[in-house]
């Protein structure tokens, strides 16, 4: 198909999702006006009621007319920018309209516990539902859709919360695995783990990203590894921060892989060429920040006599994701080295390709951010994203192989972080005695 084609493609599925997307706000709308209409019809201050009535459809229609505007002007250049201006404008949606939905839930309940009962008095009594016994002070018109107001005050205040602090809340986990082929040098290896950077997302956050690489420095690493998604689209989303990436540091150096994002998927681009020209120009960015980008190959750290594999692989997924990945290729020439450690941005490629299959001992990744939503403790984690991928944060074991799924350094979409911060993994290796 010629670019003209998918351009009109796009268009006709952009007007499509357009649509969709109005019906949904139209209808949430006018189903919370309906509930919020319920909890001030009988106000005895009219000024009161009508500000809040009226302001609730200003502040609607401002929203709609911003975001039929947003969806309908799609950027013509790869600003990091406007994209940054578009994941505010997500977490905004989300904000505004999952605290709505919530109160929908209590005022159709309502709605339908009132009807079943009046359905009910009509056929088997002669009294009216709608008569309140006598000291009764929350009639039952309005009981649930109240407790829908105060509970719908939950997620407002955790997505705020999650945009405002969570997003930079960075948490250090500590990992000790013990293996009886780790070579005697390698005994208590520092590795840091660090996954899905997505730097167009930390434009305006130059100090914390500054302050997050400090933190990595003090745990004093001796290895650093980076699980891919340096970029969200664009290797525009790298200016001015090359320099700063490039102080992080590790005795042994750093080594790194490219994620989905990074291929640049996700942008209808005018021609193959300025494609390639994208990804190429991320790949020497690796290099220029002093990573060691593997691409389906494989590096040798060695400490006196003692030597380790490092492999890594270009990103392999479960399908719609790109399947670039190429363990065999990568591996080629390390079945001498008795201790392999393997970088793979998606853990899918765990379950599909290493257990049981490959000889490698640790297996790195990330990918899944931890839906960036969700519990994790240490007793406890749980998230939706385990349904679409059973292996999505923390340590995995099968037999004496380890994959260890990191949270991921920055966000994408939902610019923020409910319950699931943003991680720095420190793994120590030990010799089993």
């Amino acid at each position: 198909m010629s670019y003209e084609g998918k351009k009109i493609e796009m268009d006709n599925r952009m007007t499509n999702f357009l649509l969709i997307f109005l019906a949904f706000v139209i209808v949430t709308d006018l189903l919370t006006f309906k509930g919020l209409y319920t909890l001030v019809h009988d106000w005895q201050n009219i000024t009161a009621k009508r500000i809040i009535l009226w302001g609730f459809w200003v502040i609607t229609l401002i929203f709609i007319m911003i975001l039929i505007y947003l969806l309908k002007n799609q950027p013509s250049s790869r600003s990091p920018e406007t994209y940054y201006r578009y994941y505010i404008y997500a977490g905004f949606l989300l904000l505004i309209y999952m605290p709505k939905i919530v109160f929908i839930v209590f005022n159709l309940t309502e709605d339908i516990v009132y009807g079943i009962i009046y359905i009910f008095n009509k056929i088997f009594s002669t009294h009216s539902p709608m008569q309140a016994d006598e000291g009764e002070k929350i009639s039952r018109l309005t009981f649930l859709t109240r407790i829908g107001l105060i509970i719908s005050a939950i997620p407002f205040f955790s997505i705020l919360y999650g945009m405002i602090w969570g997003r930079f809340n960075f948490k250090t986990t500590h990992t000790s695995l013990v293996y009886k082929e780790l070579p005697e040098n390698f005994h208590g290896l520092r590795i840091v783990q660090i996954s899905d950077i997505h730097i167009g997302s930390f434009i305006g956050h130059e100090e914390v990203v500054k302050e997050t690489i400090e933190k990595i420095n003090k745990l004093k690493p001796d290895i650093i590894f980076f699980t891919g998604d340096l970029v969200n689209n664009f290797a525009e989303e790298l200016d001015g921060w090359i320099p700063v990436l490039k102080n992080l540091h590790a005795k042994h150096g750093i080594y790194s892989i490219l994620g989905n994002h990074d291929y640049g998927d996700y942008y209808e681009w005018k021609n193959k060429e300025e494609k390639e020209q994208n990804l190429q120009k991320i790949k020497e960015a690796h290099g220029k920040m002093g990573f060691r980008l593997l691409l389906n190959e494989h590096d040798i750290i060695e400490i006196e006599d003692d030597k380790i594999a490092i492999i890594g692989v270009e990103n392999w997924g479960l399908p719609p994701f790109v399947q670039h990945g190429d363990y065999d290729k990568a591996a080629k020439g390390t079945d001498h080295i008795k201790f392999k450690i393997l970088l793979s941005h998606d853990p899918s490629h765990w379950d599909a390709k290493i257990i049981k299959k490959e000889p490698v001992h640790l297996t790195l990744s990330g990918h899944t951010h931890g839906m960036q939503f969700g519990i994790i403790t240490e007793n406890f984690k749980w998230s939706p994203v385990k349904y679409k991928y059973p292996r999505w944060a923390g340590l995995y074991t099968e037999d004496d192989q380890h994959l260890y799924v990191n949270r991921g350094f920055g966000y994408i979409g939902y610019p923020g972080r409910i319950g699931m911060p943003p991680e720095i993994s420190l793994i120590e290796l030990l010799k089993e005695a």
